[in-house]
């Protein structure tokens, strides 16, 4: 699907919906407000208004809020060239918004204590109850209602996500109204019990084609539903430990993702890195976000993959030990000759094919942290100036980038069902079959390669087989074998997406990146400096370039070494972040929320409850 953000919504972005403040606004009794519900064109209009919130992409300029690559770094994939990234260890001051604008917390990647959106789903859905009936079909009437509780359920879903209870509201709160406005945090269940409802709804109301490939139809909030379903469950089963709302959210993202899967209007027919650097959709996409430089419609994101810029983060060993062999078992227990030879242009030959996908085919300094760059979100042609000399190309440079982005894969869909069909088989539900696996992640693993990859010794990854399944030396004992390789799927098809932050929080993992646990987290690709990167061994770089071996041992240029300088590349400066877990007062799986709006509640005669884990005062 087609989804073309030029610029919806210039100037008519209603007075009353760009009211700021959450809590004391004014009422919606403004003639604007009652002239306005008068055409099926004008709620759309509204609901357009939507799009740049939850359908982001590339982000838009240097906006890169929400956007792959430039933000999915805190997480047990990457590595930056400094101490990593901590989790938040204190209450904040302050942490909420009161604006429509897209904030956001990196450590979460989701929203801050923001109810605006909320409130203007909750608009639409009064307005098109109240004053519409007349005027809308009995078809249309249903439609909106849908897109309104979509919108309304995919903005609670992530700030349950971010934050676990949250008030609910479902009606437009009036500011007379300060017994609502300033009522404290409803429970998670009775939240997402709403949240589910409201899917429900969309999923059975919303149009299975509403006109325009740009619009959201039934397969899209399918597709979103089968994500944040799928979320819910986890966390029920492995943080609440609630097997009966793990099952019913399980059941929910299998429905969902069947609903998109039976519709034949999907599959997985382009080649991966095909999908994050082309200006066309394909069935592969459920929703797509095309950009426009003549409409002014461009953004950033490819620039930061262009091999010219340096960057501080980037994949470390930890990930790169994820990717499967293309027998498809773990490189420890792989069949494949030279599984345990770490270079690139062997690793390239293989892995799996997602991962010349995504990074660049030889060590470069450019990637500061670990010489591995990532180059999964920029067409493979605007590499082509490193070989022959000179700068990449205007339109990747900059914000001139007008690629397009999948803002929601078929493939996705298929691995949000079979994970979700594996985890309700260990809660009672029927077991996976072969065909179950051979539908999803076989089908993924079966996508077209590129003929430059090829042209690298690029091949196809085995079938997985259920009766053969990898036996990883590393594998989490607390985890099946048939989830361990499910969840190695999504390692591989979504890294430097959105997901991973998110997976390691509902799977109650956040262990993966406690650095003391694992110094693969802070170490980069295999490199051969003498044959691989000669010109930085230089006397400058004396003392300044760390390699370690596969036994462990580092080596440092000292500018007489050179033969020696082969390894995984681990610069001193790659500094591991400080406990997390079992820190009192500390609660890394919710966010808390800032002092100052606890303290609003207080002076006005209410409670705003911390989140769980978390004191009410700074600590």
């Amino acid at each position: 699907m087609r989804f073309k953000i030029y610029m919806i919504l210039t100037g008519i972005i209603f007075l009353f919906t760009n009211c700021n403040d959450v809590l004391d606004r004014p009422s919606l009794t403004t003639s604007e407000d009652d002239a306005y519900w008068t055409s099926e064109d004008r709620v759309r209009l509204y609901a357009n208004a939507f799009y740049t919130n939850f359908f982001v992409g590339y982000g838009l300029k240097y906006e890169t809020t929400y956007a792959p690559n430039a933000n999915y770094t805190f997480n047990d994939d990457a590595v930056r060239l400094s101490t990593q990234t901590q989790f938040g260890r204190t209450v904040p001051t302050s942490k909420g918004s009161t604006s429509l604008d897209m904030m956001w917390q990196s450590e979460f990647t989701g929203p801050t204590w923001n109810f605006a959106w909320i409130r203007k789903a909750n608009v639409m859905l009064d307005r098109v109850s109240a004053r519409m009936k007349d005027i809308l079909t009995e078809e249309q009437y249903n439609h909106w209602m849908g897109i309104g509780c979509f919108f309304r359920g995919m903005e609670y879903a992530r700030l349950v996500n971010v934050f676990g209870d949250v008030p609910y509201y479902d009606t437009e709160v009036l500011n007379t109204d300060k017994d609502a406005l300033y009522k404290d945090r409803t429970p998670r269940n009775e939240v997402m019990d709403a949240v589910y409802d409201d899917f429900d709804f969309a999923m059975k109301n919303v149009r299975l084609d509403d006109g325009d490939a740009q619009y959201v139809n039934r397969y899209v909030v399918a597709a979103f539903v089968s994500r944040w379903a799928l979320f819910e469950a986890s966390w029920q089963k492995y943080y609440y430990k609630n097997d009966e709302r793990a099952k019913k959210f399980f059941e929910q993202a299998i429905a969902a993702a069947d609903l998109v899967m039976s519709s034949g209007k999907y599959d997985i027919v382009t080649d991966f890195r095909s999908l994050f650097g082309s200006t066309k959709s394909t069935k592969d996409c459920i929703l797509y976000r095309t950009y426009d430089a003549d409409k002014g419609v461009t953004h950033s994101i490819a620039s930061t993959c262009n091999m010219n810029d340096p960057t501080d983060v980037g994949p470390n060993l930890d990930l790169i030990k994820a990717f499967i062999c293309t027998d498809g078992k773990d490189w420890q227990t792989s069949a494949v000759a030279n599984a345990a030879d770490f270079t690139l242009s062997n690793l390239i030959k293989t892995r799996d094919a997602r991962f010349e996908a995504s990074f660049y085919n030889k060590p470069t300094p450019r990637a500061k942290s670990c010489y591995l760059y990532v180059t999964k979100f920029i067409p493979r042609s605007a590499l082509e100036y490193i070989e022959k000399g000179g700068s990449p190309a205007p339109e990747f440079q900059g914000e001139k980038n007008v690629t397009g982005y999948p803002v929601i894969r078929y493939a996705e869909v298929l691995l949000n069902w079979i994970e979700a069909k594996a985890e309700l088989a260990t809660l009672g539900g029927p077991a996976v079959v072969q065909t179950d696996i051979d539908e999803s992640i076989n089908k993924i693993r079966n996508r077209p390669i590129a003929e430059e990859a090829k042209a690298l010794g690029v091949v196809r990854t085995a079938d997985m087989k259920l009766d053969a399944l990898p036996d990883d030396p590393g594998r989490d004992v607390t985890v099946s074998p048939l989830l361990w390789e499910i969840r190695r799927e999504r390692r591989m098809e979504f890294a430097f997406e959105f997901s991973r932050i998110v997976d390691l929080r509902r799977w109650k993992k956040l262990e993966y990146m406690d650095t003391d646990r694992n110094q693969d987290l802070l170490v980069g690709t295999w490199v051969n400096f003498k044959d691989e990167v000669p010109e930085e061994l230089k006397s400058e770089n004396s003392g300044k370039i760390r390699v370690m071996g596969k036994d462990g041992s580092l080596t440092v240029y000292d500018g007489t070494n050179a033969a020696a300088m082969k390894g995984f590349f681990y610069p001193e400066q790659n500094k591991g972040r400080l406990p997390f877990l079992n820190v009192p007062n500390v609660n890394p799986y919710l966010s808390p929320i800032g002092i100052n709006q606890i303290e609003d509640y207080k002076s006005r005669g209410y409670t705003l409850t911390q989140t769980e884990g978390w004191p009410a005062s700074l600590n």
